[in-house]
């Protein structure tokens, strides 16, 4: 058994964790192996998230006064936290394609950007394609019109030389 001081600073500390925060998912993890715990921990921690196993009460009472307070009432069974400040949708994957391997661990609920979804939504979310991938479409709307005007700058020049060219082959210039 915690003593009441230790149960204090885990609460001080997921309270800290879950103010900064805005992207989480409420997840559970009944029947998984030690092992597959593990590998759980990697895939977040490759994700750039956090993963943490927490009591339902403490989750509540953390949750308190933070945007997560709707996703952490009146939680039922086991319940982990995954949860990170960068990217959402990389976490989401990362979790989907666990879950998909794992039948056992489940999604309670989210939080993305402060905003409360639910499990349909974390799995349209994991379907939506990285960020790297949309700056890289974005990049390529915003260059192919300039893309394009360089090119027809260069077409009238080098349409022009190409009949010069063929003026002078066909000797039609009068020196």
């Amino acid at each position: 058994m915690k003593k009441k001081e230790d149960k204090n600073k885990d609460l001080a500390s997921l309270r800290q964790d879950l103010a900064d925060l805005k992207n989480l998912f409420v997840t559970g993890y009944e029947k998984l192996k030690v092992s597959q715990d593990f590998e759980l921990r990697k895939v977040v921690r490759k994700a750039g998230g956090t993963y943490r196993v927490i009591k339902n009460n403490l989750a509540e009472l953390a949750g308190e006064g933070t945007p997560s307070q709707q996703v952490l009432k009146d939680l039922r069974g086991m319940t982990s936290l995954a949860y990170t400040t960068d990217d959402p949708v990389a976490l989401a994957k990362a979790l989907t394609a666990y879950a998909k391997t794992n039948p056992t661990f489940t999604f309670k609920a989210g939080l993305v950007e402060g905003r409360v979804i639910d499990v349909k939504a974390i799995n349209e979310l994991a379907a939506m394609p990285s960020k790297e991938v949309v700056f890289a479409k974005l990049l390529y709307v915003i260059n192919a019109p300039a893309q394009q005007l360089a090119t027809v700058i260069n077409a009238v020049g080098r349409n022009l030389a190409v009949v010069i060219d063929q003026g002078v082959k066909e000797e039609k210039f009068q020196q």
